[in-house]
């Protein structure tokens, strides 16, 4: 890693005034979940979304539904923060960052301690009866995944239940991404972390930024559109970079 690159973003972040983070799957590997679109070890390499994880295919045939999550709802529940994720968390105790807006479903960054988590694709802590519309409190549901093949149902009419995760054909929390996007019309430093920017609306976010002024640093290993716009790229594995940068900052993580 550059140590030149590194202070350069250290910098950045040290000047902000409202500095945000948009975190992708990326972020959450080094803790044992997979990503979705990596060419040879993603999710949708080993299964078609539209049929697995659509909420066409889910009110067609909830159980294959629940037979593709229930191997990602093992890996999420024995994965732990990593020192990407502390990095961020450590910057926002600093006042150093605002808000983690990210793609993730997994909850890490919250157990890494971060206090704004806006979570634009939604979470596995409740569900929704699709019939009925009463919500289940999530305490004990993935733990339920992971131990039963059978389609969780709603104590109440007995329907199929969805966990509150974003399926394609599904729109973003609206309330989530009105703030998401007022983050990003609002930040002056945008922190862009373990995400191709290539799935919208999210993919939209740094964009808006830029339009208002900010400016981008993005940590990825792979090249991202954005990257010629970006004000320092570190094209590396974001648990090595996020960490550099904080302690750049003078924290410890």
């Amino acid at each position: 890693m550059k140590a030149a690159l590194v202070q350069q973003a250290a910098e950045v972040v040290l000047a902000a005034r409202h500095a945000v983070a948009l975190t992708g799957a990326g972020i959450s590997t080094p803790s044992g979940i997979p990503d979705f679109r990596s060419p040879a070890s993603g999710l949708w390499q080993q299964a078609d979304p539209m049929v697995v994880a659509s909420l066409q295919g889910f009110r067609r045939n909830p159980q294959a539904f629940y037979d593709w999550l229930r191997p990602l709802a093992r890996q999420t529940a024995a994965a732990r923060p990593n020192p990407a994720h502390r990095a961020l968390a450590a910057l926002e105790r600093a006042g150093r960052l605002r808000a983690v807006v990210t793609q993730n479903i997994d909850g890490l960054q919250q157990a890494a301690g971060s206090r704004r988590v806006l979570e634009l694709h939604g979470h596995l802590r409740t569900a929704t009866c699709l019939h009925c519309g009463r919500r289940t409190p999530g305490m004990g549901l993935l733990e339920a995944l992971v131990a039963s093949a059978e389609v969780p149902r709603c104590g109440q009419c007995g329907d199929v239940v969805k966990p509150d995760v974003v399926l394609f054909g599904e729109l973003l929390p609206v309330g989530v991404l009105q703030e998401a996007e007022a983050e990003a019309s609002g930040c002056d430093v945008m922190l862009v972390a373990g995400s191709s920017l290539t799935v919208m609306p999210a993919s939209l976010l740094p964009e808006v930024a830029l339009e208002r002024g900010a400016r981008l640093i993005i940590a990825n290993r792979t090249t991202t559109e954005l990257d010629r716009r970006a004000a320092v790229v570190l094209r590396e594995d974001v648990a090595e970079a996020l960490p550099a940068v904080a302690k750049a900052c003078g924290l410890s993580v």
